[in-house]
């Protein structure tokens, strides 16, 4: 049975955690035209995931979407719910750590508690939650909740996951008073896999969702705007993280977000990275995407919208790009574990197309640098 040391470890000796992030939306992480764009089809996702499982990957990480944003592509117009996706990739693997990706207002937590429970035993506990507490105004109209104020959203996040992990917990019957969430005579059957519980997540960026995470989580999953330049900034960016959970009496790991364009030379990658996220960009996608945070010309100004779209569509959406030739990304790779950053969750315009480079020659010399095990 796991122990939450393995759990953490993602039952592995890596000290540079990889995982794939956001394959289970049509374009995954690229707002990008080309016609070899993600599909996000199940049939497309199962195969990745049964490679990435073999390569040694370590985690799956899935957007929690419900709606595009537009443009001639519809980014992330097609999306496969997260706990189900997870769980039909936990019983289709047999060693990778899968997260669930879930907004904490738009899911009773009773009901969360046991989707993460059954993915969880499906998984023998490879199951993971990412939890987010929501921005996109568009996805809860959908629902017909009502968005909170901004630090309350957090608020409520923190009952919410107090709540699930008493449902996780040892309690036979329960009850749960809290501000926004109260619950009477719970039982909760079977409890997580092993006696443990699920590897937590979460990517609040804000003061207030930076403090939820460092309260709640095991895994903070973030980057600024300085880190996704500098190996001096990301190691300043651990270091802060680290400190403001020690000063809580807490230890988490730090998590960061890249976009991967690998290819046998360094030119090949620079030219298809400008081709797909620049020359075949979906800027109607952009366009969609930063309107719903009320970035636009009317609000920022012409020339500062311009700056902001440019930089949003080369280095927020998909993270940092890590862009250039196996040794090269290697390196850059490398340079986060010595930052202190335990892991990575990367994209790619291809998943299925593009991981096998990767795997075959930047996974070597990761383990060559002694950042990475031998799979």
């Amino acid at each position: 049975m796991p122990s939450m040391r393995d759990r953490l470890a993602m039952y592995n000796g890596n000290a540079l955690k990889i995982g794939l992030f956001g394959f289970n939306c049509s374009s995954g992480r690229s707002a990008t035209k080309v016609p070899e764009r993600w599909s996000a089809s199940w049939e497309d996702c199962l195969a990745l995931a049964r490679m990435a499982d073999a390569a040694g990957i370590d985690f799956l990480l899935p957007i929690g979407r419900w709606k595009g944003y537009g443009g001639d592509t519809d980014l992330h117009g097609e999306s496969l719910e997260t706990i189900t996706w997870a769980t039909g990739l936990l019983a289709a693997t047999s060693r990778i750590t899968v997260f669930g990706t879930v907004h904490a207002p738009l899911f009773h937590p009773i009901i969360a508690a046991k989707q993460c429970v059954t993915a969880d035993h499906v998984g023998e506990g490879r199951f993971g939650l990412n939890i987010v507490a929501g921005w996109n105004e568009g996805e809860f109209q959908m629902f017909g909740v009502t968005q909170r104020e901004h630090d309350a959203r957090y608020d409520y996040a923190q009952n919410w996951i107090e709540a699930i992990k008493m449902a996780w917990g040892p309690q036979e019957d329960f009850d749960f008073d809290g501000e926004f969430i109260k619950l009477k005579k719970v039982r909760a059957k079977p409890k997580p896999y092993g006696g443990t519980r699920p590897l937590i997540m979460n990517a609040g960026s804000t003061p207030a969702g930076q403090a939820f995470a460092l309260r709640n989580t095991d895994a903070f999953f973030t980057a600024t705007q300085a880190s996704r330049k500098s190996f001096d900034a990301n190691t300043q960016m651990v270091k802060d993280i680290k400190t403001g959970a020690a000063a809580i009496g807490r230890d988490i790991e730090v998590y960061t977000v890249g976009q991967v364009v690998c290819r046998p030379t360094q030119k090949e990658a620079e030219d298809y990275y400008h081709h797909a996220i620049v020359e075949q960009a979906d800027w109607g996608a952009v366009d969609g995407m930063l309107s719903i945070k009320n970035i636009t010309p009317q609000t920022v100004g012409e020339e500062e919208y311009k700056k902001k779209r440019e930089y949003f569509a080369a280095k927020a959406i998909g993270g940092y790009p890590f862009v250039g030739t196996p040794d090269h990304v290697a390196e850059e790779l490398a340079n986060l574990s010595r930052a202190g950053v335990r892991g990575i969750a990367f994209s790619m315009v291809n998943y299925l197309d593009e991981l096998p480079l990767f795997r075959d020659e930047v996974l070597p010399r990761l383990e060559r640098m002694g950042v990475r095990q031998q799979a």
